[in-house]
């Protein structure tokens, strides 16, 4: 039994966007500040300071020998699988005695379902719609994209409930990397389908490279498509219901109800095209801040107890 609340270790991808680099940091500093006597540090597994390490270390300064890692992370694709499991299993290498528990990726939620709404409604120019408002909008829910085929459809699964119930004409699927369709194929399914005013939804929790990719990419279509009417929408940014989902999926890894949906993962499915994945010994990645790093310890993924690592 532990003694002590276990402290929260939020684990961020990264990015090469300092604006949005800085949201994180940001984001992580809001949650210790509304949530006094919780231990609360932030990193990245790549790409942007601190890494996932430092956050570590940060804890273990206050004390903390437990942890419960929450990734901050939209869909459960490879560094959710993958990346941050190996990191936090060499990190209890490094640091003997300290234990941790791993969280869930926060979407498809009802509370990220709504921060798109009002994202889509603020994007349209009214607060509220009625549903006879929206019949005419097509939705365009653009995610990253993954070589993961899960956490691909976990983006289509997204787009299905934030139409459901919500009077959208339509809501389509498009990525901007790594997957197909693209932005302008997405744009363009669109068109066919008939709409005559699309908003396109960028399916990131914060400003970065790819969703400024996004937006440029729907301003050159529109651009060659003036007849259509089509506006950007903003990223889900730092919502309190944002925060209070990091805190939900906080307190589900601290109780054990962890309910990781391991039915279609590449590391323990052979799906078509896939096959050579399954069972794949995962590896940390070396973040260029964390010199210590540069081991690659090789780590499996664990599926069992639906957590990925412990």
């Amino acid at each position: 039994m532990m003694t002590t609340t276990p402290a929260l270790l939020v684990a961020g991808h990264g990015t090469r966007d300092e604006g949005g680099a800085d949201a994180f940091r940001d984001f992580v500093r809001e949650l210790g500040e509304r949530n006094p006597g919780l231990p609360v540090a932030g990193g990245f597994i790549e790409l942007s300071p601190p890494p996932l390490g430092d956050a570590v270390a940060e804890l273990v300064g206050q004390g903390a020998r437990a942890f419960a890692a929450v990734p901050l992370m939209l869909a459960s694709a490879g560094h959710a699988k993958g990346d941050i499991p190996a990191a936090l299993a060499r990190e209890k290498e490094r640091r003997p005695g300290i234990t941790y528990v791993y969280g869930r990726p926060l979407g498809p939620h009802p509370k990220l379902l709504e921060v798109l709404e009002r994202r889509l409604d603020e994007a349209l120019g009214q607060a509220r719609r009625t549903p006879q408002d929206r019949e005419d909008v097509m939705v365009l829910l653009v995610g990253r994209g993954s070589t993961d085929p899960d956490a691909n459809a976990e983006v289509h699964r997204a787009a299905r409930l934030l139409w459901e119930g919500r009077g959208y004409g339509g809501v389509e699927t498009a990525f901007v990397s790594l997957a197909a369709p693209d932005v302008p194929s997405g744009l363009e399914r669109c068109r066919k389908l008939g709409a005559r005013r699309i908003v396109v939804l960028p399916y990131f929790l914060f400003t970065g490279i790819l969703p400024d990719r996004v937006r440029s990419q729907t301003e050159g279509w529109a651009d060659a498509h003036p007849e259509l009417e089509v506006v950007s929408a903003d990223v889900i940014g730092p919502a309190e219901e944002l925060l209070d989902l990091v805190m939900e999926r906080y307190r589900e890894a601290v109780q054990g109800d962890i309910r990781m949906n391991c039915d279609a993962c590449v590391y323990r499915i052979a799906l078509p095209g896939f096959e050579d994945k399954v069972g794949r010994p995962q590896l940390p990645h070396h973040h260029p801040d964390d010199p210590s790093g540069a081991g690659h310890g090789h780590h499996h993924h664990d599926h069992d107890g639906h957590a990925h690592a412990h």
